[in-house]
């Protein structure tokens, strides 16, 4: 799940509690959100950023339930429900291990390959969707969130630190673009996914 799911007002109060005492509400909220995927980096999770949005979007629920949270900053409190997360993505890897491990070998290689086919239209179809999604955007913006999210960790941080010297603006003025780009193709490849399975059905 992404941010970009939440519903209006759950995304509207996730932002104004992010930006709680903070001079600069939009540089305050991608602050946080970088620190929570800087926590599950630092603990080797693959998909640090999707558990840095699940983090948020738990909180961003909590909020539109009406949930008043008290403890401040907001990053701390980002954390214990990032332990959660984190706890649960474990979990997943791990019940994902057993059952591969489990496996026995009266498993037909018919439904082997069948549950592969499966899983390869379900891949083609999202990068479908990913490339309708990224030749809508403008030329621009197409170029930024591309270049931006090109280069893997290690390398990530001085690549975007001479992409900002490039454009001519600080690092988290370009952090801010892409990470509103990416919200607007996240919300379009769900979208474009949807109504594939709906048109499929």
């Amino acid at each position: 799940m992404h941010v970009s799911t939440l519903t209006p007002i759950a995304f509207t109060r996730l932002l104004e509690w992010l930006a709680t005492g903070a001079s600069s509400p939009g540089e305050q909220s991608l602050e946080v959100w970088r620190r929570l995927v800087a926590y599950f980096e630092r603990r080797n999770r693959p998909a640090a950023e999707d558990l840095a949005d699940e983090t948020l979007s738990r909180i961003g629920r909590t909020l539109e339930q009406g949930g008043v949270i008290r403890t401040k900053p907001p990053i701390r409190y980002g954390y214990v429900v990032a332990k959660f997360v984190l706890l649960e993505d474990l979990r997943r890897e791990r019940r994902s291990v057993e059952f591969d491990e489990g496996r026995t070998a009266s498993i037909s290689r018919d439904a082997d390959f069948a549950g592969v086919d499966d899983i390869v239209a379900g891949r083609e179809r999202r990068l479908e969707c990913l490339d309708r999604c990224l030749s809508a955007l403008p030329p621009d913006q197409r170029a930024l969130v591309v270049e931006y999210y090109r280069e893997a960790h290690p390398h990530r941080i001085d690549h975007r630190r001479r992409m900002a010297e490039r454009l001519g603006i600080t690092k988290n003025a370009l952090a801010v673009r892409a990470f509103r780009i990416r919200e607007a193709l996240v919300a379009c490849v769900e979208s474009c996914g949807r109504n594939h399975c709906r048109t499929s059905s």
